[in-house]
């Protein structure tokens, strides 16, 4: 477990970089119609062979948009990242189901064209916040985001859904999205959590009611078949600034976030 104060003391001169700790301008993405939807591309300049770094943003499977990535792509650019952010469809015009389809489409068509764009294919972590990072995980895990090389997981109670359901978590946009029984084992992370080891999965939870719980009996579950797993305390931030400080000077979880990055595919 890391500890935030702990890690914001001891670790954040060794992982930062100087020259992301000054604020950096925002890069112009290039944009790409991948089929369901659209998704952004930033490199920096004389990209080659970087690794990448595949976020789906989060917006309760009901809204939200691929430009809302906050300090993501100046941080990561900085410290030597491309960076793709993705669209995919909305409920009520596609179910989660069809959004996790969108997302797989999406790796794949990264996955076919980043080497154009400076980004090694075989260097890819998917990172997502809130619904994005169920999706991640949902995907990532029951294999499709074939040779991922990490899994950045930001704040859902979304792993286990029968699980959810039986602690009383089952309640707002929860009960309205996950609203049919039969499909809560499909579209469960914790599913595809079998004999197999997994790749390298970073699970960082806020204080937002029960995150915490849900964070670390996944984490378990992981760990179990002999996944590597961190888990980051995200205790001190609300489900929203767990998301929107990303890549801002002095946060912790940033810190975290780049010291896994760095490890695996740095």
């Amino acid at each position: 477990m890391i500890d935030r104060r702990t890690l914001l003391l001891a670790s954040m001169a060794a992982f930062l970089p100087l020259r992301a700790l000054a604020r950096q301008p925002q890069p112009e993405p290039v944009t790409f119609d991948y089929g369901p939807a659209k998704l952004d591309i930033y490199t920096p300049d004389g990209a080659k062979n970087l690794p990448v770094v595949f976020f789906v943003h989060g917006g309760a499977w009901e809204f939200g948009k691929r430009s809302q990535v906050g300090e993501k792509p100046a941080f990561l650019l900085a410290n030597g990242f491309c960076f793709v952010s993705i669209d995919y469809r909305m409920l009520p015009q596609a179910d989660v189901a069809t959004q996790a389809s969108d997302v797989e489409k999406a790796y794949a068509f990264v996955r076919a064209n980043i080497a154009q764009h400076g980004g090694d294919p075989k260097r890819i972590v998917g990172m997502g916040h809130a619904a994005g990072c169920h999706l991640i995980a949902l995907t990532g895990l029951r294999g499709g985001l074939p040779e991922v090389a990490g899994l950045l997981l930001d704040d859902t109670r979304a792993y286990d859904l029968a699980a959810l359901e039986k602690d009383g978590g089952m309640v707002r946009s929860y009960a309205r999205v996950f609203s049919d029984p039969s499909q809560w084992a499909a579209l469960s992370p914790a599913s595809y959590v079998d004999g197999r080891k997994h790749p390298p999965t970073f699970i960082a939870y806020s204080k937002a009611p029960g995150r915490g719980e849900e964070s670390k009996a996944f984490a378990e579950r992981l760990r179990a078949t002999g996944t590597e797993v961190t888990v980051f305390d995200g205790s001190a931030y609300t489900h929203m600034s767990i998301n929107s400080d990303f890549g801002k000077d002095g946060d912790a979880l940033t810190a975290a976030a780049l010291k896994f990055l760095k490890s695996t595919v740095g």
